[in-house]
């Protein structure tokens, strides 16, 4: 439907923690149509997931999906997934340092700790229920747009600052490419 403006970190909605949608709204018009702005504009800005607040909506939807992106060479493929008021479970007390970026914080990258398993369940965007165990990167880009409904930017995971920076010094094979 439309392409919208990524809302970059320092907006203060960015820092609120997202509502649920509502139980009855889904297949709505409402959803289906915040779901096609999210799609355009995580497509158009080559992004891996994309969380409602960062087009300024405040609800708990994301959405994720990873093929042949140039932004993440070589990473597994992840099917397009529609999560809406998503819960996660952690599998296992471990934690997996790994450079993660955003579209809401261009142009930098930074070494986040994550669970390297976990099970998401929520719901699609007919209100199906979803229940999947996941691992690797799959697991990684749940739990990163997942935060941002609760209003974590991935920096604020960041343990050790000195791997926190500019792609372009951080990684200059990557310096023509945005974050996410």
């Amino acid at each position: 439907m439309a392409i919208r403006p990524i809302v970059k970190m320092g907006t203060p909605s960015l820092f609120e923690v997202s509502v649920p949608w509502p139980e009855d709204k889904f297949d709505s018009t409402e959803l289906h149509a915040l779901l096609s702005d999210m799609k355009d504009s995580m497509i158009a800005a080559s992004g891996a997931g994309l969380a409602a607040p960062q087009i300024g909506e405040n609800f708990r939807v994301v959405i994720f999906e990873v093929g042949d992106n140039p932004r993440y060479p070589g990473r597994e493929h992840i099917p397009f997934t529609v999560l809406v008021n998503p819960q996660l479970t952690p599998v296992t007390d471990e934690l997996v340092d790994d450079w993660e970026g955003c579209l809401s914080v261009p142009g930098m990258r930074g070494l986040v700790p994550r669970f390297p398993r976990l099970r998401y369940q929520g719901f699609d965007q007919f209100g199906g229920p979803i229940d999947r165990t996941v691992g690797g990167f799959h697991a990684r880009v749940v739990q990163h747009e997942v935060d941002h409904l609760d209003g974590i930017l991935y920096p604020m995971r960041i343990r050790d600052m000195s791997k926190f920076g500019f792609t372009e010094v951080l990684f200059p094979d990557l310096a023509d490419t945005d974050d996410d």
